[in-house]
């Protein structure tokens, strides 16, 4: 077949680093992101060429096109982490075995908010024919992270953790595997509409950040449970209230910075005398430092999750291409799940 030369797609106006911190959500996407018409080069060795069906926009997708991840943009190149497509074209005998399958993939060649990406074979997931699209696009940032938060929560032998920005897609997935594997979460929320969803969901205690009683609140659950994981996509300074307030030997595993101000830490000696260890956390890390048998029976568990129902993607907008640059930040403004752009 003749391959593409170019795709439509949502491309990064800027290369390189951001100068200064960058918020969470910007105040517009127009700076970052235009659309134009991608260069697109064959697949290299061990690369196959995707169509697009939808990919969504996750936290790191904005603070990636502003400039503010872990890794540097380069200009002119598709934004966009993961998602899910059609493998038309590879190049190598594991690449063209792929060829007419249905992958949920990690835009390693070319980003995913386009009509046509490049990813490395090895990094395709090959779904399910049960699995809904919607699910098959969101299928490795999210659900893999919160089995490895879980891990890490498991590695602690504590049977409680808390966990901030539980409302959340990521934290819907780890209430629902807390439960399942006989975890007791205690949910932190800012609004208090999630709170009887949250609740059926798994969450042992629900925590709403703005009650006028949520210190007195979080003390009694922190007593009653004994935590000594936080699992933070947050990152201000009721997180690190909460973490001065937990038990010796207590581990905050920052995965996220949703706050634009950082927090003070004010108990500087529980680092010395009680134990106590902030730590960092980065799928881009874990992945490839899991053995391959690992990676496989995680994402089988996972795919299983999506297909019983224990798992759901929540979308809260589909966009096109052509609407994503002006729809995208009002449709996260909703907070009811997440955009999904479909080329």
């Amino acid at each position: 077949m003749t391959l593409p030369a170019t795709t439509r797609a949502l491309v990064l106006r800027e290369g390189g680093y951001a100068a200064a911190p960058t918020p969470q959500v910007p105040e517009s996407l127009t700076p970052h992101l235009a659309l134009a018409d991608a260069a697109l080069p064959a697949p290299a060795p061990g690369q196959v060429l995707i169509e697009v069906i939808m990919a969504p926009v996750n936290p790191s997708d904005l603070f990636f096109v502003q400039g503010g991840y872990g890794q540097p943009r380069q200009q002119g190149n598709p934004a966009g982490f993961e998602g899910v497509g059609r493998v038309v074209a590879g190049n190598g005998d594991a690449a063209q075995a792929l060829v007419g399958q249905r992958v949920a993939f990690l835009g390693t060649g070319s980003g995913t908010w386009a009509g046509h990406a490049l990813s490395d074979a090895a990094l395709c997931i090959p779904l399910d024919a049960r699995l809904r699209d919607e699910d098959g696009a969101a299928l490795i940032v999210n659900p893999l992270t919160a089995v490895a938060l879980i891990e890490r929560v498991r590695a602690s032998r504590s049977k409680a953790f808390v966990l901030n920005a539980a409302g959340s897609q990521l934290g819907r997935l780890i209430l629902g595997l807390a439960r399942d594997e006989g975890l007791s979460a205690i949910a932190v929320i800012r609004r208090p509409d999630d709170a009887d969803e949250l609740r059926g969901l798994g969450a042992a205690e629900v925590l709403v950040s703005s009650a006028a009683d949520f210190t007195a609140q979080a003390a009694a659950a922190l007593r009653s449970h004994k935590p000594r994981v936080l699992l933070d996509a947050v990152g201000d300074q009721a997180t690190a209230d909460l973490f001065f307030a937990m038990p010796a030997g207590a581990r905050w595993v920052s995965y996220g910075k949703m706050s634009d101000e950082a927090p003070r830490l004010t108990a500087m000696g529980q680092f010395i005398f009680m134990d106590k260890v902030i730590e960092g956390f980065w799928l881009s890390r874990w992945l490839p430092a899991a053995a391959p048998e690992r990676r496989a029976a995680v994402i089988a568990q996972v795919q299983e999750r999506f297909i019983n129902g224990s798992w759901q993607t929540r979308v809260a907008a589909r966009l096109s291409l052509d609407a994503a640059i002006e729809g995208i930040l009002p449709a996260l403004a909703e907070g009811n799940g997440k955009v999904m752009i479909c080329p």
